[in-house]
């Protein structure tokens, strides 16, 4: 099923409670990284609709080393299944069977 690229944008709000913002794409997603004027590492990730910034709040401590890793080894993984799901829809157009 192909569905036309999205960007949903939904916020949460309840009382007591600090807010909730989710962000979900669907392709057309461009990703950016750099470095910001003051030298802190930022990733970005921008679609038509959205933009979502990830940095560091300060100098850059040992949790911003791990949950660069953590991004890291999830785009790694995202990476994977995307080469394994377009490799089957590629054999599946040619006739081949997968191995």
């Amino acid at each position: 099923m192909m569905l036309s690229p999205y960007t949903y944008v939904t916020v949460s709000m309840r009382p007591g409670q600090p807010s909730r913002f989710n962000v979900s794409c669907s392709t057309e997603l461009r990703v950016h990284a750099w470095l910001g004027d003051t030298g802190k590492p930022c990733l970005d990730l921008n679609t038509s609709n959205a933009s979502v910034t990830v940095s560091t709040s300060g100098p850059v401590t040992d949790h911003d080393v791990t949950v660069a890793r953590e991004i890291f080894n999830a785009a790694a993984r995202y990476l994977a299944d995307c080469e394994r799901l377009h490799s089957g829809q590629t054999d599946k157009a040619t006739g081949s069977e997968a191995a």
